[in-house]
């Protein structure tokens, strides 16, 4: 069974000018190296071909590995979290209770994280830590620094 994902309708976008950049340019790329590497000689001997060869092989593996994940790619409406618990797509502010740093997290599929734009995944430690907590709920969370208490201070969408 094909697991199904949960993106934005900006991520999904992304992913799918991904997979056309991968099927046009990368592959008229690929075939332009086999091509050059074909017109140098004996192809038994030639490690540029095997090279392009494998290349294209990978190339493709991509595609299809990017095709199936856009085939079980699901949107969520922003507009219809429910914002009572932390669930994907929340924006949540937390409070480390030891140290007493504040951070704005948005929780989201793996393939939409970005850590340095606050954007972290639901299957991360922290994010999974955080799944179905309320405001003022407190949770510890095995980080790989160790254990880590953080208190739920606001949820939005």
């Amino acid at each position: 069974m094909a697991k199904i994902s949960y993106y934005t309708e900006e991520g999904l976008n992304r992913l799918k000018a991904e997979l056309v950049e991968l099927k046009t340019k990368g592959r008229t790329a690929i075939a332009r190296q086999i091509a050059e590497a074909r017109d140098k000689g004996d192809l038994s001997e030639n490690a540029e071909y095997d090279a392009a060869k494998d290349a294209q092989g990978l190339h493709e593996l991509k595609i299809a590995k990017l095709g199936e994940v856009l085939s079980n790619a699901r949107v969520l409406d922003e507009s219809t979290i429910d914002i009572s618990q932390v669930s994907i797509l929340s924006k949540v502010k937390i409070k480390n209770t030891k140290s007493g740093a504040e951070m704005l997290y948005t929780l989201v599929s793996e393939e939409e994280a970005d850590l340095k734009a606050g954007r972290i995944s639901v299957n991360s430690p922290i994010g999974k830590g955080l799944l179905g907590k309320k405001v003022g709920d407190t949770t510890e969370i095995k980080v790989p620094a160790g254990m880590l208490e953080f208190q739920v201070l606001d949820i939005a969408r």
